[in-house]
């Protein structure tokens, strides 16, 4: 299932707030139990860990099929920043397969990867060998005091203990530094999204992972307090295949828990929806990027 070359187009609003948890079906990054057997949690923290450890096993597929990000948020990131990212030393922390990072020294940045997980790092050595990467993450940054301008989590910051994240960035960060965190949502307001995000629900027995989008909490995001987040929005989408849609929402942590079995059940029938919706067979995914950046004092 090659993906084909994606059509990708953007825009960008501006609000304030910040964010608590991103999309229960759209995570990243960390160790890895056996993708093959259902995971039986006995509490939420049991199951954060276990979809959070979820993505080293299907670290490929993550590579192949999860989406990219649109030059709209680099250019936000900028503009809120206060700093071109040419030149910039910057940490990207949560890194994954580096999807972001790539996209952060095609920018220009002088670009640390930092990763958990085994099996993501070692995608991202092969993908961007020319990177420098630690393993590590953000509750205890493997980095020097006031060592970098800019430190990034893509899809990664809900992955963290916050009391512990904040004063970590606020150690590592320059003065005049700033902390990017980002989401990739899926378009709330999209029928067909709405419509196959209860069905995930309904077939994993989980929330609807509608509910929470768009609840942006500065406390949950900074439960210190010692940081002011500005807000912006990047709405994109991307025209791809309808199995590469299907690889990408299997690559998500509620697939990858609850066993291939279950998960290949779902895909099945999804298909079978998703073609009555696209005949042609070529997903349009609509997206919203939720940025939230703070600069620390000068």
């Amino acid at each position: 299932m090659a993906a084909a070359p994606e059509s990708t187009r953007a825009e960008s609003t501006q609000a304030e707030s910040t964010p608590t948890e991103s999309n229960p079906t759209d995570s990243t990054h960390a160790g890895s139990p056996d993708p093959t057997a259902p995971a039986q949690p006995r509490d939420l923290a049991h199951l954060h860990a276990a979809r959070a450890h979820s993505f080293n096993a299907a670290a490929a597929q993550y590579a192949a099929h999860r989406p990219s990000y649109p030059e709209a948020l680099f250019d936000a990131v900028e503009e809120l920043s206060g700093r071109p990212l040419a030149g910039a030393r910057v940490a990207d922390v949560g890194a994954g397969t580096g999807i972001a990072t790539a996209l952060l020294a095609r920018r220009g940045a002088d670009v640390l990867a930092v990763e958990p997980g085994a099996g993501m790092a070692a995608e991202l050595r092969r993908a961007l060998p020319e990177v420098p990467l630690v393993r590590g993450d953000g509750n205890a940054l493997p980095l020097a005091d006031a060592s970098v301008d800019l430190l990034t989590y893509a899809q990664s910051w809900h992955w963290t203990d916050p009391a512990r994240a904040v004063p970590e960035a606020r150690r590592v960060l320059r003065p005049g530094g700033a902390l990017a965190l980002w989401w990739n949502t899926s378009a709330v307001d999209v029928p067909w999204i709405s419509d196959q995000s209860a069905r995930i629900a309904r077939h994993f027995g989980i929330e609807d992972a509608q509910v929470k989008k768009g609840s942006f909490d500065t406390g949950a995001a900074d439960p210190t307090g010692s940081l002011r987040f500005a807000h912006r929005r990047v709405r994109w989408s991307r025209r791809v295949p309808v199995d590469t849609h299907l690889a990408n929402i299997g690559s998500h942590s509620v697939f990858l828990v609850h066993g291939a079995s279950s998960a290949q059940a779902f895909l099945t029938a999804e298909r079978a929806h998703l073609l009555t919706v696209f005949p042609d067979g070529v997903v349009e995914e609509t997206y919203e990027v939720h940025l939230l950046l703070a600069r620390t004092t000068a």
